[in-house]
């Protein structure tokens, strides 16, 4: 296999693009800890929107976080840049970026930019079958020149809480992106209730700045905090139970057992990544998903206070 990272000198700066969402930042933390394993060497610069880049805080594998803008990227000096976005504005980025070799996967759009281009994750990986997210991202680093192994789970660090919880608790969140991906707040509101009344664990509810809370006035509620608060209440709870989103991939890279809900999105693809996890899924859609159908999903995990 082509290894371009032996071209690479050692201690060299590199850049990373993974502009954006949080589950998808998530599960690139695999690929960067197969990377900086195989090359410790190596100044990882991770190009990532603002709001995004508490995935990576303090996290030894990377460097230093850019902000998105070209002149950043070309300061830190890179002498490989690796897109993983593939939107037209990383692309812009990466033919700006000032590095010499520029690499990205072959199916995206403008992928003239790259001087080299990343085949399929099936051809890396030789095996011809749907791949997870966390399996695609990684193959990269197996085409650079990183060994085949295993890949591990996400990676997230969170500093000690201040004050430890009273009691044992679990998180639910309820929220989605788009509506097709939300199963319903009347039910979350049920399992919530189960969650506390028979497994003994309080329920925190998870919700972003315009999300509604209402159905969950019983509860405690966190509503908008930094995603450096996220991840310290997800890693501290013992049970997560949500739609397909970017809190039940921070769950997973804690080892919290979860349970997810999925409605658009392929769970072959998008599950969670190496932790215990039951995913509940609908051909006619996530609607059509019981509530008792959960309940037994969150039993099999045998999670209690």
């Amino acid at each position: 296999m082509f290894a371009l990272l032996d071209r690479i000198p050692e201690g060299s700066h590199i850049a990373v693009i993974r502009l954006r969402s949080l589950g998808d930042c998530v599960l690139t933390t695999p690929a960067l800890v197969l990377l900086k394993q195989h090359r410790p060497d190596l100044q990882i610069g991770l190009v990532v929107e603002d709001r995004f880049t508490g995935v990576f805080e303090g996290l030894d594998e990377v460097a230093r976080t850019l902000q998105p803008d070209a002149y950043a990227i070309a300061r830190w000096e890179p002498q490989l840049l690796l897109n993983l976005h593939g939107g037209s504005r990383s692309m812009w980025l990466t033919a700006m970026s000032g590095a010499r070799e520029k690499v990205g996967f072959a199916h995206h759009a403008y992928n003239f930019v790259y001087n080299a281009k990343i085949p399929r994750a099936q051809e890396i990986l030789g095996q011809e079958r749907p791949v997870h997210t966390a399996e695609h991202l990684a193959s990269a680093m197996f085409w650079l020149g990183v060994p085949i192994s295993e890949i591990p789970r996400a990676k997230l660090f969170t500093p000690p809480r201040a004050k430890a919880p009273d009691r044992a608790y679990s998180v639910i969140h309820p929220y989605a992106s788009a509506p097709e991906k939300a199963w319903g707040a009347t039910r979350f509101k049920a399992i919530a209730h189960y969650l506390r009344e028979q497994a003994g664990l309080k329920p925190i509810v998870l919700a972003g700045p315009g999300d509604s809370t209402d159905e969950f006035q019983d509860f405690e509620v966190l509503q908008n905090a930094p995603l450096t608060e996220v991840k310290s209440v997800i890693a501290g709870a013992q049970l997560f139970v949500g739609n397909d989103s970017g809190p039940a991939h921070i769950a997973a890279a804690f080892g919290i057992p979860v349970t997810v809900l999925f409605g658009a999105s392929n769970p072959v693809t998008w599950a969670p990544w190496r932790t215990e996890a039951q995913v509940l899924t609908s051909p006619t859609g996530m609607a059509d998903i019981e509530v008792n159908q959960v309940l037994a999903a969150v039993e099999t995990l045998r999670v209690r206070a």
